[in-house]
């Protein structure tokens, strides 16, 4: 697949769906590569999104070293951002990890998965943008430097995971947005979600 760089960043949780619905029909094995070329590199919450969704979806996620995957992608991400960086930068070993087609097709196409985009698109608006404009990327990139971190203990720690992939859906939504409701539902989760990761390990 061609690269896409300078693409449009996704609008709704739909949007992001059809994308990937789109990218898993063009062969057997979808690559973090491609994805990235479908939903951009230079957009901060597409990608949030997208780590959301591999921790969040059930069969994914339960796949050992997904969790360390997503974090390794999030904590990069998280950094450049920190740093100021315009297009975000991916290790070429992390770029070419990939899952099957199909099993990217049966989370984007999935009605329960549509069910919940429909409703989160519709939930979405405008509001709160002080907390959720350009100047919150680094506080919640702080956030999700924080929550990588812990992502490989999730590994261990029964529904941790699931928490990590919904403050980064959460946050993604939120900076796509500009729905400031959505980034402190995000950090809600985040605090659960390190204090069961924290009380996992001791």
């Amino acid at each position: 697949m061609g690269k896409r760089e300078d693409k449009e960043q996704p609008k709704t949780v739909n949007e992001l769906l059809d994308r990937f619905e789109e990218v898993a029909a063009d062969g057997d094995e979808v690559s973090l590569d491609d994805l990235m070329d479908a939903i951009g590199r230079r957009s901060f919450g597409p990608l949030l999104m997208l780590a959301g969704l591999v921790l969040s979806a059930p069969g994914i996620s339960d796949i050992p070293s997904v969790p360390t995957m997503a974090g390794i992608f999030i904590l990069i991400i998280s950094v450049q951002i920190l740093f100021g960086r315009g297009q975000f930068w991916l290790p070429g070993w992390l770029l070419k990890r990939s899952l099957k087609s199909e099993r990217v097709k049966k989370i984007s196409s999935g009605k329960w998965v549509r069910r919940v985009a429909k409703w989160i698109d519709g939930f979405v608006v405008e509001r709160l943008q002080v907390i959720a404009g350009p100047q919150a990327n680094y506080v919640v990139a702080i956030v999700c430097t924080i929550l990588a971190l812990i992502a490989p203990i999730t590994e261990f720690v029964p529904l941790s995971g699931i928490g990590v992939g919904a403050a980064m859906l959460s946050f993604g939504i939120s900076l796509i947005a500009r729905d400031g409701l959505m980034a402190l539902i995000g950090f809600g989760i985040s605090a659960v979600t390190t204090s069961l990761a924290v009380m996992g390990i001791q």
